[in-house]
């Protein structure tokens, strides 16, 4: 099989393992683990594993000290806020909201692009941030209701701030992706985000009570940890290799239709057009932003 084709499969299979999280960390977060606290197990597991392939493998593992800060802005940005935010509003909105809003993700770097990069702003984008945002607001707004006492709303706004948080990232991250491969990136990301993390989610992760984990339940975490952390940014970070950012970065579209059907099967989610509607007004919105005038 051809590295190009095999690099695709990776990034498919990357998004699917993605939007098996939503579901996932649904089982298990928080009626047996708190957020910050699955975040210090999903993020420190994985981190063992990507140091595991530098020690057994031929990847580099230094970086130039003058990167040292951009590293600690990606770890933030990248991990600790971005992780923290995401687990926390999904326990507290449904999965197909939560799936739908991080496609506002491509809109928000569009935004900083704009704004840090001084990217040239045209009528295409214009439009493309205005229905977007305009799909977004409207989704917030619908009240779902039921679900141990969910606040969705709270929920959602932390959704899109760790959107925020991830664009930011994404743009502070470029540079670094220039000097270095992805996976030595990803790792030294992952290593300043995990001791970051570490003082607000170590309490809650000693008052992990695991005799009341099931099967179901260690099966749910392990695959969050190894199919929906590790594997898929070892995934992603191989499609960038070959595929490029760009390239990489549109399979994230496939992520709702994933996350909706995996919702509806595994926790009885309903999609109703309200949903479909706002999830219309986002892609719309992001084929605008990414459209080039032939």
């Amino acid at each position: 099989m051809k590295t190009t084709i095999r690099a695709h499969l990776a990034v498919l299979a990357t998004n699917l393992f993605f939007a098996a999280n939503f579901s996932l960390i649904k089982l298990i977060s928080p009626s047996l683990v708190k957020p910050i606290g699955l975040n210090v197990l999903r993020v420190g597991l994985s981190l063992l594993l990507f140091w595991a392939v530098w020690f057994f493998g031929k990847t580099a593992a230094g970086f130039r000290k003058k990167d040292l800060g951009r590293f600690l802005l990606c770890g933030l940005s990248g991990v600790a806020i971005n992780q923290m935010l995401f687990l926390t509003g999904l326990t507290l909105t449904t999965t197909i909201h939560a799936s739908l809003l991080m496609l506002v993700t491509p809109i928000l770097v569009t935004m900083f692009a704009i704004w840090v990069l001084k990217e040239h702003f045209s009528i295409y984008k214009a439009i493309g941030l205005a229905l977007g945002i305009g799909g977004a607001s409207f989704l917030v707004l619908q009240k779902d209701k039921g679900g141990q006492g969910a606040d969705y709303i709270l929920g959602d706004i932390l959704i899109i701030i760790n959107a925020i948080s991830y664009s930011i990232y994404f743009i502070l991250v470029k540079p670094l992706m220039q000097h270095y491969s992805p996976l030595q990136v990803i790792r030294w990301v992952f290593t300043f985000g995990f001791f970051m993390i570490l003082p607000f989610g170590w309490g809650e992760t000693m008052e992990i009570n695991w005799s009341l984990f099931q099967f179901q339940h260690i099966m749910a975490l392990m695959i969050v940890v190894f199919f929906g952390t590790f594997l898929a940014y070892f995934f992603n970070a191989f499609g960038i290799r070959h595929l490029g950012a760009g390239t990489t970065g549109t399979y994230i579209y496939t992520q709702p239709v994933f996350a909706v059907i995996i919702a509806m099967i595994l926790l009885g989610e309903r999609l109703s057009w309200e949903k479909i509607l706002a999830g219309l007004l986002i892609f719309a919105g992001v084929y605008f932003v990414n459209f080039k005038k032939q």
